[in-house]
Formats: C-alpha cells, sequence, structure tokens
C-alpha cells in the first residue's frame, strides 16, 4: 500500500476501527459494527462511505435488505484490515481517540527512523507544517515520539523517534506502506 493510500483511508476518525472490527469477524452491518466502534451514526455513515470509495468495503451481493445493507472486504481491504487490527492491538484503550486522529498513524509510519521534521514532512506530502507541528506535540505528550535536539547542527535541529506504543505501532505500519509509487 502506497502512503498516499495509506494517508486517504485514516483521514476518516473510524476508518481504521471499523477494518479492524471487520477483520477480527464482525458481521457487516451497521448495527453490529456501530456497537462494536462506539462511532455516533454520522461519523460511521461517513468512516464506510470513505472505505467504500477508496475501495476497501463493498456491499455484499444478496445479503441485507436494501435499506440495511451488508459489507465485507475487498481484496485490499483485507490487507489493510490485517494493519488496522495489528495497530488497535497495540493501542490501549486511551490510546484510541489519538490513533483517531488524521495525521498520527501517517506520521508514526515515516517514524522507521529517527527523522528531522522536514524529512517527516517530506514523506508526507500533503500535510502541512501546522498539521504536523500539532500531531508531533500530542504524541509526544502521549509519549509516543521523543523529540531530542542535534547541538551539532547549525542551527540546532530536533530529531523525532517513535517510541513506546508509537515505535510498535511505527513497526507495524512501516514495513507495509511504501513511500514511493
Amino acid at each position: 500500500m502506497y502512503i498516499a493510500s495509506f494517508v486517504n483511508i485514516t483521514s476518516k476518525a473510524w476508518a481504521l476501527p471499523i477494518l479492524a472490527s471487520l477483520h477480527l469477524g464482525v458481521a457487516g452491518r451497521q448495527a453490529t459494527l456501530l456497537a462494536a466502534t462506539g462511532a455516533s451514526r454520522t461519523a460511521f455513515a461517513q468512516s464506510m462511505d470513505h472505505l467504500i470509495k477508496h475501495g476497501l468495503l463493498e456491499r455484499n451481493p444478496g445479503y441485507g435488505h436494501p435499506l440495511r445493507p451488508e459489507f465485507r472486504l475487498t481484496q485490499i481491504g483485507k490487507e489493510a484490515a490485517a494493519i488496522a487490527d495489528k495497530v488497535q492491538r497495540v493501542a490501549s484503550e486511551d490510546d484510541q481517540r489519538l490513533l483517531r486522529k488524521s495525521w498520527t498513524l501517517p506520521v508514526l509510519t515515516s517514524l522507521q527512523t529517527p527523522s528531522h521534521f522536514n524529512d517527516i514532512k517530506r514523506n508526507l506530502q500533503t500535510i502541512t507544517d501546522r498539521a504536523l507541528s500539532q500531531s508531533l506535540k500530542s504524541m509526544e505528550a502521549r509519549h509516543w515520539v521523543h523529540r531530542s535536539v542535534d547541538e551539532t547542527a547549525r542551527p540546532p535541529r530536533s530529531i523525532y523517534s517513535a517510541v513506546n506504543t508509537g515505535g510498535m505501532i511505527s513497526q507495524i505500519t512501516g514495513p507495509e506502506i511504501s513511500f514511493i509509487q
């Protein structure tokens, strides 16, 4: 999977919990997925539409009432769901809110090795400076990212590393995601 696709998939807050739930065998109906994820109806519907648009989910033909359809994972959806399940298992219940933020997973994916701010930004071409800065600060506050300063550089530059839960998530997503398209 390419990083641009990964960024698009994770841009909806409930996309990963939905994929992880389907991977675990939760029935592909709205009521069961809503109960499994805890999402609001509106956010859930937007995330489902988003996953269908990106080809990760499809309507299960011949199943469900037209007003209560059943959904299933596509082939690429199964791969994404496996990654989502691994990520969901690593993160604690308290960490789920941070995981649902748009840039958390893409930033952690780019932190396979310690990186400077501009290196992360280069990998995630569509991220703004402000979004990257806020994402790094929120992960640093949660102890998912460690910031150190390279005093030998002029001017001194910050180096960011994924640690603790952030490091585990980075190791899960990193090998699965390609930065070169």
